[in-house]
């Protein structure tokens, strides 16, 4: 009997090291690294004519934890944000080291950095972890959101180390479920809270019955102050129908 060619790739060792391709071609621990993202709580973002937001499912719902230790939607900068699906631990050395850069770049030049150049040097990190032996590649997919000059901006780094500009995407879990939600729906007049209002609609026909608003934490920035504004818990309700 033949053996399937995953099990016939580690037999042979091809997935043992981040830097070995397969004969296929393949990075084996890039792309079981990628079925970690997957797995991660989904978290959607969108570019709307009066600012940027990031909806972001928490999944945490012990009433244990304290609400505001538990956020998935991280300020980078007070005009840049970000999300992430995965492993969290990963996001926060990423983020952290995106937080460092922000700054640098203000005390350097006196100005905010542009959403870019975070994601630029977020997926040169994540690109080197495929590169190079004796470490595993991060296991966490990045979306950054932010405005420069009077524009919104909408990023998402993946494992490789691609990053692409969009107008709306999603990562994690059931993501291609809710792309496939975005593109029927989102348009350049959508404005912030009719972007909230559509993607918790999403949330809660995703979810049904495991729908709960305590596990959402919502990022907004507007064009008008280029402040990120955080929702969540009964901040919510107003959005949910």
């Amino acid at each position: 009997m033949d053996m399937p060619t995953e099990m016939q790739h580690q037999a042979m060792g091809y997935d043992r090291a981040a830097t070995m391709f397969s004969p296929e071609g393949h990075l084996l621990q890039v792309e079981y690294a990628e079925k970690t993202v997957k797995l991660g709580s989904n978290s959607v973002g969108i570019v709307c004519k009066d600012g940027v937001i990031i909806v972001a499912d928490k999944r945490i719902r012990d009433n244990l934890i304290a609400p505001e230790s538990a956020m998935k939607v991280f300020e980078v900068d007070e005009h840049v944000m970000a999300t992430a699906a995965g492993i969290a631990s990963d996001a926060r050395i990423l983020v952290d080291r995106a937080r460092l850069l922000s700054q640098q770049h203000r005390v350097s030049y006196g100005t905010p950095i542009d959403p870019i150049s975070v994601i630029q040097m977020i997926a040169d990190n994540k690109q080197a972890y495929t590169q190079y032996g004796g470490s595993r590649p991060y296991g966490v997919a990045i979306m950054i959101a932010g405005v420069s000059k009077g524009r919104g901006h909408l990023y998402t780094s993946d494992i490789t180390g691609n990053f692409f500009a969009y107008k709306a995407n999603s990562i994690g879990e059931n993501d291609e479920q809710v792309k496939e939600e975005l593109r029927k729906a989102v348009n350049e007049n959508m404005t912030m809270d009719e972007g909230v209002k559509f993607v918790m609609k999403i949330f809660k026909d995703l979810l049904g019955k495991n729908f709960e608003i305590s596990r959402f934490d919502v990022g907004m920035i507007s064009l008008k102050d280029g402040k990120l504004m955080r929702l969540h818990g009964e901040e919510l309700r107003k959005f949910v129908k």
